[in-house]
């Protein structure tokens, strides 16, 4: 199958004489022609050095990439950015202050004839024709976002890298935004890796999503496989935003400390496994002798979503609005029958 950009055995450090300092562990991905990629993960797990790699900014330790079969990084080379035929959306935007969406999206590209009918184009698709003449500080941060779609679309790039692009905006606009990301992008023919720290928004516009955990890709996976099998219960934490238990063995069966799990006690797990179940999997109650502390409310419209611990394990369930408990309230915790839990990294799946 064709690539439009390969990632092969990738690591990368700031400071090489430091031992353990690696920023990015071999990193292996690839991006289809066409395809939206997500780079998720939390702050500082490396997704942004990544990105600076693909655009040439910087140069790789080990390994290579290509793009389109060529080699464009390895630790011996670097094609410089502007051959690269990579465009590159910032989460500041970077327009020129001094020049109009116009002369913003026409930077770098050739005056041909066939540039400006793109151009043009652009700015039609992406709904911002009519403020071809006004500057930067005219415009709303939804329009300067789309400004620098175009920028980074223009010359024809049939790959675009975007880091955070929705970061800055409202609500409302980043939705709106961001469910249009995939339609403009086919219209162009063009693939695009999306650097993002949510996972709701991975989830809900890639193609796959690679997620990243200080420096190594945990999972490279569609939304799909992802939210049906995470890899290890750091994705099931952090994208899924399950709740994990560790598991103990006892009278010849296997419990949590919220009670005991439903699967065979001769099945053959490791004294790391956990347990993953859903927030909507477990119910708590007030209970004065109760083990677990609240310790936050949320209000989601149809639910409360409350936090709750017990010597350092914290667990989410959402509870329906007649449920009313405050902070600091003791409680207890129990499973619902029926609703399914997964035990990793056996990925044993079983109901409570």
């Amino acid at each position: 199958m064709n690539t439009e950009l390969e990632i092969q055995n990738l690591w990368h450090e700031f400071k090489p004489n430091k031992n353990d300092n690696w920023v990015l562990k071999d990193i292996n991905l690839s991006l289809r022609p066409g395809e939206l990629v997500g780079l998720l993960g939390p702050s500082g797990c490396g997704k942004t050095t990544l990105l600076r790699l693909i655009a040439g900014f910087d140069k790789p330790r080990r390994g290579l990439i290509k793009k389109n079969g060529q080699t464009i990084s390895n630790n011996h080379y670097v094609l410089s950015p502007e051959r690269r035929q990579i465009g590159m959306v910032f989460q500041d935007y970077a327009l020129f202050p001094h020049l109009n969406v116009w002369d913003n999206v026409c930077f770098g590209i050739n005056k041909k004839e066939q540039s400006i009918k793109r151009a043009n184009w652009l700015l039609n698709l992406l709904d911002i024709y009519e403020f071809k003449k006004r500057y930067p500080h005219e415009l709303s941060g939804g329009q300067s976002q789309r400004v620098a779609l175009a920028r980074a679309l223009a010359p024809g790039t049939s790959l675009v890298l975007l880091d955070e692009p929705f970061c800055s905006l409202d609500v409302e606009v980043r939705s709106r935004l961001r469910s249009e990301l995939s339609s403009v992008l086919k219209s162009c023919s063009a693939s695009a890796l999306l650097v993002t720290h949510d996972p709701h928004e991975a989830l809900a516009i890639c193609d796959r999503v690679a997620v990243l955990r200080t420096g190594e890709i945990q999972q490279y996976a569609t939304p799909l496989e992802m939210v049906s099998s995470p890899s290890n219960d750091f994705v099931a934490q952090f994208v899924l935003q399950k709740n994990i238990l560790p598991i103990r063995y006892f009278d010849d069966s296997y419990f949590t400390c919220i009670g005991k799990l439903n699967f065979p006690s001769d099945t053959s797990i490791s004294i790391k496994s956990v347990c993953m179940f859903d927030q909507n999997s477990i119910r708590i109650k007030a209970c004065i002798n109760g083990i677990f502390t609240v310790i936050s409310r949320e209000y989601r419209i149809n639910c409360f979503v409350y936090t709750v611990i017990s010597n350092g394990l914290k667990l989410r369930s959402e509870m329906s609005l007649d449920v009313f408990l405050s902070i600091g309230d003791k409680c207890k915790v129990e499973t619902i029958p029926e609703k399914n839990f997964l035990i990793l990294p056996e990925k044993i799946k079983s109901n409570f």
